[in-house]
C-alpha cells in the first residue's frame, strides 16, 4: 500500500513539474517575443536617426561647398578691386606730379 501511494505521489509530482515547466516555457517565449518587438522598434528608431544625421551631413557638405565657392568669388573680386585701386592711385600720382 505504501509503495502504491509513493508511486501515485511520484506520478503527481512529475505531472506538476511538467505543467510548471510548460508554463515557464510559455512565459519565457512571451518575454522573448516582447523583447524582440522592443529591439526591432529600437533598431527602427536608430536607423531613422542615423538617416537624419546622414542627411544633415550631406546638407552641411553641400553648404560648405557653396561657402568655398563664395569665398573664392569674394577673393577674386577683392583682388580685382585692389588692382583697380592700385591703378587709380598710380594714375592719381601721375596727374598730381
Amino acid at each position: 500500500m505504501k509503495k502504491s501511494l509513493t508511486i501515485h505521489l511520484l506520478k503527481l509530482l512529475v505531472l506538476v513539474s511538467l505543467t510548471a515547466c510548460s508554463n515557464l516555457t510559455e512565459e519565457a517565449e512571451k518575454r522573448l517575443n516582447e523583447l524582440n518587438k522592443k529591439t526591432n522598434s529600437l533598431d527602427s528608431l536608430i536607423n531613422k536617426e542615423v538617416n537624419k544625421v546622414l542627411s544633415l551631413d550631406s546638407l552641411i557638405n553641400t553648404r560648405g561647398e557653396k561657402v568655398k565657392k563664395l569665398d573664392s568669388l569674394i577673393n577674386k573680386s577683392s583682388s580685382k578691386i585692389d588692382s583697380i585701386a592700385k591703378k587709380g592711385s598710380m594714375l592719381l600720382e601721375k596727374i598730381t606730379n
